[in-house]
C-alpha cells in the first residue's frame, strides 16, 4: 500500500478516528436490521429502513455539501458528527427498554442518516486540504481499506455477539459499543487544524448554504460528463446489485441463522480490504475511468453468482470478490471527483456524491427486499447483480467520456 499520506499528522488522526468510529458503525449497521426483522419477520421491513435513511439523505446531504463550502469544515463536521452520535444512544435506550417498535427503528435510522448526510461532504472536501494533490487516491484508499476492515472486523464480532446472545441482548450490546467507539471520532476532528472555505477570486459571487448554493454546484454538474456518468454507474450497482436488505432472511433460510449473519455482512469489507492492501496499481493507473466500469462489471457477476450459493464460504468468497471490485471503483470514483472539482464546490458536489453513495445501496435494500417479497430472494439477489452489470457496460458503451478520462496532472488539480 502506499501509505504516503500518513506522513501528515492531520490526516493521520482523522484517518485513526474514521476508522475506529466506522468499525463502531458496524455494529449498528448490523443490529437494525437483525432486529427489525426481528420483530416483523419481513425482509421488506427491513428494506424499509433504506428509504427512511433516503429522504435525509437527499435532503441534508445537499444541504451538507452546500454548507461545507461556506462555513469551517471542521466545525461542520464536529456538529453533524454530534447529531450522528445522539441518534446511536437513542437506538440504544430503546433497546434498553425493550420498545420492539418498528416505527421508533425507522425514525431513528433517519435521524443517523441525517447527521450522516451532513457530516460526510465536509470529511470527504477535507482530504485536498490536508494532503497534496498526487497522494489523493493514496489517501482515498488508505481511508477506504481502513473502514472495510472495520466493516470486517465489526459485522463478524456482531456475528458473534447474535450467536451467544439473545436478540433483544445482542442488539443492547452492539449498540452500546457503537456509542463508545463514536467518541474517538470527536477527538480526530478536534484535533484538526480550521478549514475555512478559499474564495475564489475569479467568481465574484461567494457561494451560500441556501438553495442558490445548491443550484451552483448542480449547474456545474450537469455540465460534466465524466462526473455525471460515474454517478450513474455507482447508482446501478448499488441499487441493481446490493444484497443487504437480504442477509437475515439468507443467514436464516439457508444457513441456519447465528453468527451466519455476520459473516454475510462482513463479506464484502473482507474482499474491500483484501484489495486495498493490495492496492499500491491503483494510483498508478491513467485511465480511471475505464477501470471505473471494470469494476462495477466484476461487482454485478460477483453478486450474480453468490445468489445462487449454498454453501456460506462459497457465497462469502464470492461476495468477497465483489467487495475488492468495489473497493477500486469507490476510489476511482472519489478521486474523481475531488480533484476534477475546484475547491470552491468540492462541497456541494461532495454533498451530490454523497445522496448518490450512500442513497444508492438505501435504494437498492428497498429493492431486494420488496422483490424478494414478490420473486423470492434467489431471484432478487442474483437477477439484480447481472442486471448492473449489463446496465453498466450499456452506459459506458453509449456515453464513452467516462472510458476515455484520464486524471489531471498534479499542477492542473484546483486546491
Amino acid at each position: 500500500m502506499d501509505i504516503r499520506p500518513l506522513r501528515g499528522a492531520a490526516y493521520r488522526r482523522m484517518w485513526i478516528g474514521n476508522g475506529v468510529a466506522f468499525f463502531g458503525f458496524q455494529f449498528t449497521a448490523v443490529a437494525v436490521p437483525v432486529e427489525m426483522f426481528a420483530i416483523t419477520g419481513s425482509s421488506a421491513w427491513v428494506g424499509l429502513l433504506g428509504v427512511a435513511s433516503l429522504v435525509p439523505l437527499l435532503i441534508f446531504g445537499l444541504w451538507g455539501g452546500a454548507a461545507a463550502d461556506v462555513v469551517d469544515r471542521r466545525k461542520l463536521l464536529m456538529a453533524s458528527s454530534m447529531l450522528a452520535w445522539l441518534s446511536t444512544i437513542g437506538l440504544l435506550a430503546q433497546a434498553l427498554l425493550g420498545l420492539h417498535s418498528p416505527g421508533v427503528l425507522l425514525a431513528l435510522t433517519a435521524v443517523q442518516s441525517a447527521g450522516f448526510a451532513m457530516s460526510s461532504p465536509a470529511r470527504q472536501a477535507i482530504i485536498p486540504r490536508i494532503v497534496p494533490g498526487d497522494l489523493v487516491p493514496a489517501a482515498n484508499t488508505l481511508a477506504y481499506t481502513t473502514t472495510t476492515a472495520g466493516g470486517v472486523l465489526g459485522p463478524l464480532a456482531a456475528g458473534l455477539i447474535f450467536g451467544a446472545w439473545a436478540t433483544d441482548t445482542g442488539v443492547t450490546i452492539a449498540y452500546a459499543v457503537d456509542v463508545a467507539l463514536f467518541t474517538v471520532s470527536f477527538w480526530a476532528v478536534h484535533r484538526l487544524p480550521a478549514i475555512p472555505p478559499i474564495h475564489d477570486a475569479a467568481v465574484a459571487e461567494r457561494p451560500t448554504a441556501g438553495l442558490r448554493g445548491i443550484a451552483d454546484g448542480l449547474r456545474f454538474l450537469v455540465t460534466q460528463p465524466v462526473l455525471l456518468l460515474s454517478f450513474a454507474v455507482d447508482i446501478v450497482a448499488m441499487v441493481l446489485a446490493m444484497p443487504r436488505a437480504l442477509f437475515p432472511e439468507i443467514a436464516e433460510d439457508r444457513f441456519g441463522g447465528g453468527s451466519a449473519v455476520g459473516w454475510l455482512f462482513a463479506a464484502i469489507a473482507i474482499g474491500s480490504l483484501a484489495g486495498g492492501l493490495t492496492s499500491g496499481w491503483i494510483g498508478r493507473v491513467r485511465r480511471q475511468g475505464a477501470a471505473l466500469v471494470v469494476a462495477v462489471v466484476g461487482w454485478g457477476i460477483a453478486v450474480g453468482l453468490a445468489g445462487f450459493a449454498h454453501s456460506l464460504w462459497l457465497m462469502v468468497l464470492l461476495l468477497a470478490v465483489g467487495g475488492a471490485a468495489d473497493l477500486v471503483s469507490a476510489v476511482y470514483r472519489q478521486s474523481i471527483l475531488q480533484t476534477f472539482a475546484p475547491d470552491r464546490l468540492r462541497g456541494r458536489l461532495q454533498g451530490v456524491f454523497t445522496v448518490v453513495v450512500a442513497g444508492g445501496p438505501r435504494l437498492g435494500d428497498l429493492r431486494a427486499g420488496a422483490m424478494a417479497d414478490v420473486a423470492g430472494p434467489t431471484a432478487s439477489w442474483a437477477g439484480g447483480g447481472f442486471a448492473a452489470a449489463g446496465v453498466a457496460v450499456g452506459l459506458a458503451l453509449a456515453f464513452p467520456a467516462l472510458l476515455r478520462y484520464r486524471p489531471p496532472a498534479d499542477d492542473e488539480v484546483t486546491r
